[in-house]
């Protein structure tokens, strides 16, 4: 009986390992120096309305994808939406291939962010590095993160 137990209980526990593998890994999309948060995110630009895509002058592609920044800084329990700074970015592919990232500054009355575009292969993983230097500091917070993009049909 006892070994029995012993079994159940070990392939009770392997098949928790089997669900762990299954489940999807978190994605994150800000990161937090201090007062400061880097937001970021990497869509498919088809994603984007035409109306706006219009709006901004922005392209829209099945293979183009577009890389959004954006900082906000928390002070005093207020964040303020927006913070202006100089971005820097590339992406990596798994060749080691590397493109630099030419962003555009997008104002609105009360959100600044940052777009760029670039073209990628269906499927492919890529690493990007980040740098956001905030208007007024001299240290640039930095950031890396990998994702794998689709072409939309």
């Amino acid at each position: 009986m006892k070994k029995i137990s012993q079994v159940f209980i070990l392939l009770l526990f392997s098949l928790n390992s089997f669900a762990q593998i299954d489940q999807p890994k978190e994605i994150l999309t800000s990161q937090t120096f201090g007062a400061y948060t880097v937001h970021y995110t990497v869509f498919n630009s088809k994603l984007i309305p035409p109306e706006v895509a219009k709006t901004y002058n922005l392209t829209r592609g099945k293979d183009l994808a577009l890389m959004n920044i954006s900082l906000t800084k928390t002070e005093n329990d207020a964040t303020s939406l927006g913070v202006p700074a100089q971005i820097k970015a590339k992406a990596i592919n798994l060749m080691q291939q590397t493109k630099s990232l030419e962003f555009v500054e997008i104002k609105e009355p009360e959100a600044t962010y940052y777009l760029s575009s670039f073209f990628y292969t269906n499927e492919e993983d890529l690493h990007f590095e980040v740098s956001v230097l905030p208007a007024g500091e001299t240290i640039p917070l930095t950031i890396t993160f990998n994702r794998r993009l689709y072409t939309e049909n």
